[in-house]
């Protein structure tokens, strides 16, 4: 298997593994949690990058992530038809994320937190979604492709 993304997607797992994006959260840091932040934060990196590569690059990084979480997924035991049927749930689920936060711009705060609360369920309503993911674009920003892929992401927002 190709590892040249595996940096690019263990930065991701660090960074879904911040504690203060669950605080809020009702069911307090479960797998299904954890793995719709992540796909989160891979949908924000695709839709900031998507004009600054080629479709052939963001394809490959997309089905790298997509491998390496059908392995995780295996390593926590499930079968193969269950993992079959789990992948193309989170595939799903990625897909209608991306979907939602293409006009994120144009969104005001309670319209990007009402994308959060369709995936994730919060025991009060918060905005701490909202504003993580939007400093987590404007890090992206100040970026590059091939810096986040290959790098170690230090986060300062």
């Amino acid at each position: 298997m190709d590892i040249s993304y595996i940096n690019f997607y263990n930065n991701l797992v660090h960074l879904t593994r911040n504690k203060i994006l669950y605080k809020d959260f009702t069911h307090q840091d479960t797998f299904s949690d954890r793995l719709v932040i992540f796909l989160f934060h891979f949908a924000f990196f695709l839709n900031v990058f998507k004009s600054d590569s080629t479709k052939d690059t963001l394809q490959t990084v997309f089905d790298f992530i997509f491998k390496q979480l059908e392995l995780s997924i295996r390593e926590i035991g499930y079968g193969d038809a269950s993992i079959n049927k789990k992948m193309k749930n989170y595939i799903n689920i990625f897909y209608s994320i991306l979907n939602k936060i293409e006009k994120w711009d144009n969104l005001n705060k309670k319209s990007q937190n009402d994308i959060f609360e369709e995936y994730l369920s919060f025991k009060s309503k918060t905005l701490l979604l909202p504003e993580y993911f939007e400093n987590y674009r404007d890090y992206l920003k100040k970026n590059t492709f091939n810096s986040l892929l290959k790098g170690v992401i230090k986060p300062n927002f």
